[in-house]
């Protein structure tokens, strides 16, 4: 089955913010009582935020309240945006000219809001580069499920399995896998285990190396 399209997670794929978002997370559980660490907030990222109350509620007990956490949180990040500039990822704007070039569909399938995703892409440039975006939040339910990527396929007119799905993080993966997307992991903050592993079609250092991907249908069609 030949690639048509390309289906892009956002933050840590795009723009390498899970670093900045990491730390104003443990910043605000911590301040708020909760002894969240580094490893309870990677398990955040990309998570329906409706799944998070639950998952940490494991590990801070039933008084834990994530939207008091996330408020705070939120309050940090955009602190932080306000006096930094935002780091692109490696070889975005060279993969996105290349799809451009050779007409593929693509689509922004990220669980950050839509107002915070649309002003992160604007910031950096990317906006125009896509046609269609999809935002968890909006959804019944947002990654690991695999609507984001069923509604992104729908949306830029294709089968999942036309479409390749770009992730950084395992519950990204999880979501792009359980659609039926060709999934190709570019690891920010963490590599993929043995859970994961199954699930990815590749796994590449950058952006740069998603272009060798596309031009070897060949090794696709063996998949």
């Amino acid at each position: 089955m030949r690639i048509k399209g390309v289906i892009f997670d956002m933050d840590g794929l795009m723009i390498d913010t899970e670093k900045v978002y990491n730390r104003c997370m443990v910043r605000a559980a911590n301040e708020l009582g909760y002894p969240m660490e580094r490893g309870h907030a990677l398990m955040l990222r990309s998570l329906d935020v409706r799944l998070a109350q639950a998952l940490m509620k494991t590990y801070f007990g039933e008084t834990y309240e994530h939207g008091k956490v996330r408020k705070l949180y939120h309050q940090y990040v955009d602190e932080y945006f306000t006096s930094h500039k935002i780091e692109v990822k490696p070889g975005l704007f060279d993969l996105l000219t290349y799809l451009k070039e050779r007409r593929y569909l693509t689509c922004v399938a990220t669980s950050t809001e839509r107002g915070r995703a649309n002003m992160l892409l604007e910031k950096i440039g990317a906006k125009p580069y896509f046609g269609h975006f999809c935002f968890g939040f909006e959804l019944a339910h947002s990654k690991p499920a695999p609507d984001i990527y069923l509604k992104a396929a729908k949306e830029i007119g294709l089968q999942t399995k036309e479409c390749m799905a770009l992730e950084d993080s395992p519950n990204g993966v999880r979501s792009a896998f359980a659609a039926g997307c060709c999934t190709v992991m570019v690891p920010d903050l963490t590599q993929p285990d043995e859970e994961i592993n199954p699930m990815i079609y590749a796994k590449v250092d950058s952006l740069l190396d998603v272009k060798k991907i596309l031009e070897n249908p060949k090794e696709l069609e063996k998949k």
